[in-house]
């Protein structure tokens, strides 16, 4: 009986460190279904919009950083139309290339909001993370709106703050 509490004790303690987390998520919605072919669409405007995101920020000197939480809002901000978002690329402040989240295009339904998270423990960004969105909309149609909300707290302290995107 003392050797099955030690194994199973052993077991939930080796369970228990196998932190499969992932430092980086989507909403957990059904991405094929998302998935559209825009090679039957034509006369679509296409674009591309820059957005900074902050994976940490300085406090107090260089060599003191504030881990953040990034919430990345993919808007359709139309009332009749869908967008389509052909990539959403992440890169870290050195300008290097950390992922891609989507491998096909994907539609927004019109005033939906899609979101990615970029997990507080997700250091790769750092102080100047950005992502490019590269999309497509209909012919006379509002592009898509792209925002950020970074957050931390510890304590009773917090902090947050926006950012908004910008098209290039």
């Amino acid at each position: 009986m003392k050797h099955l509490f030690i194994y199973l004790l052993s077991c939930v303690i080796l369970l228990s460190c196998n932190d499969t987390k992932e430092l980086s998520s989507i909403n957990p919605i059904n991405w094929q279904e998302r998935f559209i072919d825009l090679s039957t669409k034509e006369s679509l405007a296409s674009g591309s919009s820059y957005l900074s995101v902050y994976s940490e920020i300085y406090s107090m000197t260089e060599h003191r950083t504030i881990s953040l939480t990034a919430t990345v809002s993919l808007r359709n901000i139309s009332v009749k139309d869908s967008v389509f978002i052909l990539n959403a690329d992440y890169y870290n402040t050195h300008g290097d290339l950390i992922r891609n989240y989507f491998k096909k295009p994907i539609y927004i339904k019109p005033l939906e909001t899609l979101e990615i998270i970029i997990d507080e423990k997700d250091s790769h960004g750092g102080s100047g993370a950005n992502f490019i969105f590269d999309w497509k909309t209909n012919a006379n149609n509002s592009e898509p709106y792209f925002e950020a909300v970074m957050i931390s707290t510890s304590g009773q302290q917090g902090i947050s703050f926006t950012t908004q995107g910008i098209k290039l």
